[in-house]
């Protein structure tokens, strides 16, 4: 079916009180374990691809974009192409061609006045162009080989008086907040501050997006749902799921060397947490 959007399916699920999980495609496995997933659970689903995912093939966008857009268009479920964690404002004006329906423009390391003023201008590019545009206020951390960050640590935690100020200065669509997740967190440990995302849905006009879901338990997911959050971001349990899958298969057979034997089970398993993840959100 033809590409959904991803401000449609944000939408949507805002207007059911649901959650809309989205997913980091690397690899063509990747999106391919997405569509399959979404296809079992019966639901929708983001295909997203970071600007470390794109740095990863070379700095070229075109290949992995073209790809994750093809499986998307080759599935019954209704999926979408975001382009995620985008600080390289080139590679921002480059998502529209490649057929992005949103972006998530990330200034959320610059001081509070240049984030806003770096994401107005990216609102009002996106804008022009038809192309839904997420922002980060706090620190999620964990990006990029950095250690999770304390989520407790000053400043980490997004406030919602500022949060409020920011989404009416930049024209947000959607606003990632920090409430206690990190990115690249392997086990599921993360306890969230519920009150704060509560405080947050009230405070903020636009749906609000919890980065780092990985790591954060089923019950705190469903929880932070409940309280206000809609669009839910995996990307580190589809790679822990790969890498097992790949590992005790070369394990098991230790002279094999044709990827396809080791990359079927990888993408199964990939498939399986997706359609779990997508089951508990919608």
């Amino acid at each position: 079916m033809p590409l959904a959007t991803t401000g449609e399916l944000v939408a949507h699920a805002v207007t059911r009180s649901r959650g809309i999980a989205a997913f980091n495609v690397i690899t063509l496995e990747h999106a391919e374990a997405i569509a399959l997933g979404a296809e079992r659970a019966g639901t929708a689903a983001v295909l997203q691809i970071s600007e470390n995912a794109v740095k990863f093939h070379g700095g070229r966008l075109t290949a992995i974009a073209t790809a994750a857009a093809a499986v998307a268009r080759a599935s019954s479920a209704p999926l979408s192409l975001h382009l995620d964690h985008v600080t390289d404002t080139a590679l921002l004006r480059a998502a529209h061609a490649e057929g992005f329906s949103s972006v998530m423009f990330d200034a959320s390391k610059l001081a509070y006045a240049e984030n806003v003023k770096e994401t107005a201008d990216a609102v009002r590019w996106a804008h022009e162009r038809g192309i839904w545009l997420e922002a980060e206020l706090g620190e999620v951390g964990g990006k990029a080989g950095e250690a999770p960050l304390d989520a407790h640590a000053p400043g980490a935690r997004t406030d919602p008086t500022e949060a409020a100020a920011y989404v009416t200065d930049t024209g947000v669509d959607a606003l990632a907040v920090a409430v206690g997740s990190s990115h690249a967190m392997t086990e599921r440990t993360a306890a969230l501050d519920h009150d704060l995302i509560g405080a947050l849905r009230t405070a903020v006009p636009v749906p609000l997006v919890l980065h780092g879901s990985s790591g954060v338990p089923d019950t705190e997911i469903r929880h932070a749902i409940t309280a206000g959050m809609t669009k839910i971001n995996v990307g580190t349990a589809l790679n822990t799921a790969f890498t097992g899958a790949v590992r005790d298969h070369l394990t098991a057979h230790p002279t094999g060397v044709d990827p396809r034997t080791y990359l079927t089970p990888a993408r199964e398993a990939m498939a399986g947490v997706v359609e779990s993840f997508l089951r508990l959100t919608n």
